[in-house]
């Protein structure tokens, strides 16, 4: 029974591997894609050049997902994510994107939570989902200083926790670099927080989905050798009981005939 129990697991490890391996592709696309709109945005505020402006909190956004079997992969942006809370003397309030970081940071921050999003991870992120969530971040109020705190793609093997810097309106309108760029009106600082932001969000969760994705490929992979050992062990143990069974009944057979003659 045990057997056959850890057979049809090895089944669904494998079927599980299969599947990651091949959602990986679309998601290193996907990751890809929203670099190219990173670039774009990074080279602006390099030209830019606006800084940190002093403000009474941060904001800090911790971008995970819904969806386990994964390894540590949320564990690991989730401790990034205390370790940042402590540099910065706690003095900041936290959104999490999905559920396995939102549960792990209720746990030790829970008066620092101040919006939760679910429902994401199950595809790659889309620039219209991740806008809406940038309008819902927005209603908390204006904050000096936003970071995304996410989970970088390194390689198939990899990942690490990073993140992104979004400068609010004021910081980008103060810029000693913005005169090198020719603004429509007054409100074009606003609208490049806000669309710096959305943007931000779109390539974390892109980076995220890729190494959860890749995690989940690896975790499968080392699951299904595991289920692989175990079988063979027992395998090896059923056919040497099984062969020990055997030779008991046709030592009582011998023995039993021997006595009759």
């Amino acid at each position: 029974m045990r057997l056959k129990s850890i057979k049809n697991i090895e089944k669904i490890t494998k079927t599980m591997k299969i599947v990651a391996s091949t959602r990986l592709n679309k998601a290193q696309r996907a990751m890809q894609a929203s670099r190219v709109f990173n670039e774009s945005d990074k080279e602006f505020y390099e030209n830019a050049q606006p800084e940190e402006v002093a403000g009474d909190k941060t904001l800090l956004i911790v971008v995970s997902s819904d969806k386990g079997l994964c390894g540590s992969i949320h564990t690991q942006v989730a401790k990034a994510a205390r370790r940042r809370i402590a540099e910065l003397e706690g003095n900041v309030d936290v959104v999490t994107v999905g559920d396995k970081v939102k549960a792990q940071m209720a746990r030790t921050h829970a008066e620092k939570l101040k919006l939760a999003f679910n429902g994401v991870g199950k595809s790659e992120p889309t620039f219209h989902e991740v806008a809406l969530m940038a309008d819902e971040i927005k209603t908390l109020g204006k904050y000096e200083n936003t970071e995304i705190l996410y989970n970088k793609f390194l390689s198939g093997v990899a990942f690490e926790p990073s993140n992104f810097a979004v400068f609010a309106a004021d910081a980008i309108e103060k810029a000693p670099g913005l005169s090198k760029y020719e603004l429509e009106n007054e409100e074009t600082p606003e609208t490049l927080s806000e669309f710096s932001l959305a943007n931000s969000l779109l390539s974390a969760q892109a980076e995220g989905y890729a190494s959860e994705v890749s995690a989940r490929r690896n975790a499968m992979d080392n699951a299904s050798k595991n289920a692989g050992d175990m079988i063979n062990r027992y395998s090896i143990l059923y056919n040497r009981t099984r062969q020990a069974v055997i030779t008991n009944e046709l030592v009582d057979i011998i023995t039993g005939a021997s006595s009759l003659d």
